[in-house]
């Protein structure tokens, strides 16, 4: 979805029956003795989607936590659909990074651009394109080590995948992709010296053509996203 601008409003988290928070539950605590590193944080969830005028995507939201995910695996409960930001940081030459999730993850061995859930706004913030854009930045800091200014990236596109799961994607800068790639060995090593599993295993540039060479699972917007780049990619190399 081409947006040029979002505009989001809150509304209150979907009502549930007694029935569907205790399959919620018991789902979410089997999940938990399976991977203790699961965190029932805080969450947002798209309530609902609707275009605006010239261009301006609103979308309406929800405040909740990690567990009302585990809702898309009870019968009947009503549709969850996540919100994430992601940053699809390009090279020097027009690649795109991505990185495979560390096996403690929720998505372990997954490739994909640096991001993550959009948490609600703490006291004194307002969720709006400005919060997505800082939310972005810290992922994008700590995944791969790379630290912009929020005011740096561009609304680049939305996406809406699976469970009806709305994505917004910023682009920074390019930069070279040694510096890349040695400040993601750099964070990597502070991690492990300071007794943490990095989200990310391993980050590599690519384009559309290597995206079928990525060996394991991929997020469901990554390889229509990473077409959608190489027109771009080829007009800059023409310039």
């Amino acid at each position: 979805m081409e947006a040029r601008h979002l505009r989001l409003v809150e509304t209150p988290a979907p009502q549930l029956s007694v029935e569907h928070q205790s399959a919620r539950d018991h789902i979410w605590e089997n999940a938990v003795r399976a991977n203790p590193s699961l965190f029932d944080g805080p969450a947002v969830v798209c309530t609902a989607l609707v275009w605006e005028d010239k261009g301006v995507l609103c979308f309406s939201w929800a405040r909740t936590t990690y567990r009302s995910f585990a809702l898309r695996r009870v019968p009947g409960a009503p549709a969850v659909s996540s919100v994430f930001v992601t940053v699809a940081q390009p090279t020097d030459d027009g690649r795109l990074v991505v990185g495979r999730m560390s096996p403690s993850t929720a998505a372990p061995g997954r490739w994909q651009f640096p991001g993550g859930n959009v948490e609600p706004p703490t006291a004194g913030r307002t969720l709006d394109e400005n919060e997505l854009r800082r939310q972005a930045c810290k992922e994008l800091a700590e995944e791969i080590g790379v630290h912009v200014a929020p005011e740096d990236l561009t609304l680049w596109t939305v996406t809406r995948g699976e469970h009806g799961n709305i994505g917004v994607h910023f682009q920074p800068q390019p930069l070279p992709e040694d510096i890349l790639l040695r400040q993601f060995e750099a964070l990597t090593e502070s991690e492990t010296a300071d007794g943490r599993t990095p989200e990310f295993e391993r980050i590599v540039a690519v384009d559309c053509a290597d995206a079928g060479r990525l060996e394991g699972p991929h997020a469901d917007y990554l390889e229509t996203l990473l077409a959608q780049h190489s027109p771009q990619t080829a007009g800059r190399s023409d310039d």
